[in-house]
């Protein structure tokens, strides 16, 4: 891989672009810094915002034009948090121009296109990732090394992520509009979460799925702010037709043949963030909830146990990521401190497979590849392959959690 720059090299703090600067652009912003980065800019949609977003995230400076932050050379790393269809434009110029790239989930509307940024990041010897935060969750990493201890492959697998911020035919997002978020919503934006996390913890991959998608609000009122997440708009607007999915349902079996399903949904009120998932060994099953996320539920056919967050009692990979004494919750925004910092500390070793399980533009297009099989599976009505050239173990392997 090509040198990082000059300042960073230096061990100067990297200098850090953010195009977009909605509620993920806040996230991002303060991340960077708890790295240790400078927000030098931003630019958001229009000449207003990107003023009002470089106040409110204390950026240096506002750019008028994406173009102006990806020409200037005092940027080291852009991070991208725009609707979906601008991703892959945005990140194959800011690679082209030689930066690192942290670029927001579904990494692209499709899998070819995720796959072409894939190529443009590996050619251009750039560090890019992408925010499959939930890896870094403490107790995702003890699963993780649990898993991989096990004599034998999992046996069966299955979940749900439900939320309900979208569960009303008044909710509005730009992410409703298959122009702006792709041909999948519900299971692009949050589904992908899921299988990411499920094939990192397992260290097996999706190989076949069958997917129905249920759209239960057939129309939605025609307004909202499309740069932020629901907003419930008044009675009286013009109503639009909705081409994407409230609900995705998956059956699938994996390389190593285990059997597993996920429920997908953004309708289901009163769950506002719930990523579960349960993972049946053949001693013992590990049950991790996002809401909960300081606690593992390990089950026995003896005495079953919550294991909680306590670095002393955690395997390594996972007390490493335990940053806060036990009772002290950690949450989301711990994990992304965590993903950026492994981000940045990936950038500093000039090689993003120097810092285990961090997720690339080669995850990101993983999850795209499952997306256009739930596609295909839900167009077709019937099993599918999720693609010819993933019967492949994930990276990480036991070694890694040795």
């Amino acid at each position: 891989m090509e040198s990082i720059s000059s300042e960073s090299a230096r061990g100067e703090a990297l200098r850090i672009g953010i195009i977009g600067a909605g509620f993920i652009g806040a996230v991002h912003a303060r991340a960077a810094r708890r790295a240790g980065a400078r927000v030098v800019g931003v630019t958001a949609s229009t000449p207003r915002r990107t003023a009002e977003a470089a106040d409110r995230l204390s950026a240096e400076r506002g750019y008028a034009e994406a173009d102006d932050m990806l020409a200037d050379p005092a940027i080291d790393v852009v991070h991208i948090c725009t609707p979906n269809d601008m991703h892959r434009p945005l990140a194959e110029a800011a690679l082209l121009a030689g930066k690192h790239v942290v670029c927001e989930k579904p990494l692209a509307v499709d899998g070819p296109s995720a796959r072409a940024m894939q190529e443009a990041a590996e050619a251009a010897g750039r560090v890019a990732t992408v925010p499959f935060v939930y890896r870094f969750y403490p107790m995702v990493r003890e699963a993780r090394a649990r898993a991989n201890a096990a004599a034998a492959p999992a046996r069966l697998v299955h979940g749900s992520y439900l939320q309900d911020w979208l569960s009303t035919e008044l909710d509005d997002n730009w992410r409703v509009d298959a122009g702006a978020g792709g041909a999948s919503r519900a299971f692009a934006d949050i589904g992908s979460h899921w299988c990411d996390l499920v094939e990192f913890v397992t260290g097996d991959r999706i190989h076949a799925l069958s997917a129905e998608l249920i759209t239960a609000l057939a129309e939605r009122a025609a307004v909202g702010d499309v740069h932020a997440f629901a907003s419930p708009s008044a009675d009286g607007h013009a109503k639009r037709r909705i081409e994407t999915e409230d609900v995705a349902l998956v059956t699938f079996r994996t390389v190593r043949g285990t059997a597993g399903s996920l429920v997908v949904s953004q309708i289901s009120s009163g769950h506002k963030n719930q990523l579960r998932f349960e993972i049946a060994l053949a001693d013992e099953t590990l049950a991790f909830d996002q809401e909960q996320p300081d606690s593992l539920w390990i089950g026995r056919r003896g005495p079953s146990q919550i294991a909680v967050r306590d670095a002393a009692h955690l395997h390594p990979s996972a007390a490493a990521y335990a940053t806060l004494p036990p009772g002290h919750p950690q949450g989301y925004q711990d994990c992304f401190d965590a993903f950026v910092a492994d981000t940045y500390r990936a950038i500093a070793a000039g090689d993003a497979a120097a810092v285990d399980g961090l997720p690339t533009f080669a995850d990101g297009a993983r999850a795209a590849q499952i997306t256009d099989a739930v596609l295909r599976s839900a167009s077709s009505r019937s099993w599918v392959d999720v693609s010819s050239d993933t019967d492949a173990m994930v990276t990480s392997s036991k070694e890694a959690n040795a």
